[in-house]
């Protein structure tokens, strides 16, 4: 084995070539926080991961590992075995936070690992994003806006895939728009979200990278009127709920239509006793119109007896009128 080949074997273990992906350099506010994510192999799913602190490999110390159980105030760690990307979170950053190594530990030979850099500032940073995290939902569209106070070309990249330095293209199907227009800001938009489209992705400006972290979510359906009651009144009421309604839809117009029905019925009933007992009337006023009456006159003889009790009183004539139908 020749000295240069042997030279570029270490340097390969010690950088972590083509094993490890992330940003290189990112501006940060000291006090805040940042989260940096670590791209790496698949051979890697089942290996321990660290973040070590320090400029140099060989004198760097590790801060958090993945088999350790819990994590400090300062420091943390996860790992997303699915996305293969182990994410390190830096809390409370001061001025001595500037150089650090994603790591890979390899029990039976050296570990493999990947330098990035903190730009710590005073101000604002130099380039930054309102959210690390965001959240979009399948087909929709979400946009993110990369403020910077420096010049240098803008772009949009996804971590260990393709970018889009223009002001369109697409990255794994999903397209994206970039508008430069507004000062001292870019917005990326992706249109078209899936779910596939879930990962780690980075503005660029110039020199430096501001990683933000995707996940897209699937629509979920409003849950019908139906669907919240039976929820509500539990399974072993829900057949008697559904059925009530349903018998309630039922009765209540067959209701209306009988008490609609009766009333009608009632008032023509009461209609045609009117219009009989008119008839009954006029028939009985034409009748008696239509009928003679004979009136006889009977003179009454007395005897002498009551003819002089007839001269002491009025004279007295009784009318006996008889009507003969």
């Amino acid at each position: 084995m020749s000295v240069h080949f042997s030279i570029a074997l270490f340097f390969t273990g010690l950088t972590g070539l083509h094993s490890i992906t992330t940003v290189s350099e990112v501006s940060v506010k000291a006090g805040g926080s940042i989260s940096i994510p670590c791209l790496y192999d698949s051979k890697y799913t089942h290996h321990v991961k660290y973040l070590c602190r320090g400029h140099k490999w060989v004198t760097c110390s590790y801060t958090v590992k993945t088999d350790e159980a819990g994590s400090s105030q300062r420091f943390s760690i996860s790992d997303d075995k699915d996305q293969r990307i182990f994410t390190v979170t830096i809390n409370n950053l001061t001025d001595d936070d500037s150089h650090y190594w994603c790591i890979v530990e390899i029990k039976d030979g050296s570990d493999v690992g990947k330098y990035f850099r903190l730009s710590v500032t005073r101000g604002s940073p130099l380039l930054y994003v309102d959210h690390q995290e965001m959240t979009g939902f399948n087909g929709d569209d979400v946009t993110i806006s990369c403020y910077h106070s420096i010049s240098g070309e803008g772009g949009w990249c996804r971590l260990g895939g393709s970018c889009v330095m223009e002001s369109s293209g697409s990255i794994d199907g999903t397209t994206v728009i970039i508008n430069v227009n507004v000062p001292g800001a870019f917005t990326v938009t992706m249109r078209g979200l899936r779910t596939e489209s879930s990962g780690w992705y980075f503005c660029v400006k110039g020199d430096l990278q501001m990683p933000v972290h995707l996940t897209v979510n699937e629509k979920q359906e409003r849950p019908s009127t139906t669907a919240r009651i039976s929820t509500i009144l539990g399974p072993g009421q829900r057949n008697y709920h559904n059925a009530s309604i349903y018998a309630l839809g039922f009765t209540l117009p067959l209701v209306i239509l009988i008490t609609v029905v009766l009333i009608i019925w009632v008032l023509m009933k009461q209609f045609n006793l009117n219009v009989a007992q008119s008839s009954a009337a006029a028939v009985a006023i034409r009748d008696e119109s239509d009928v003679d009456v004979n009136v006889t006159y009977s003179p009454v003889i007395t005897t002498s007896h009551q003819a002089q009790e007839t001269q002491v009183k009025d004279e007295a004539v009784t009318y006996s009128a008889l009507a003969f139908q």
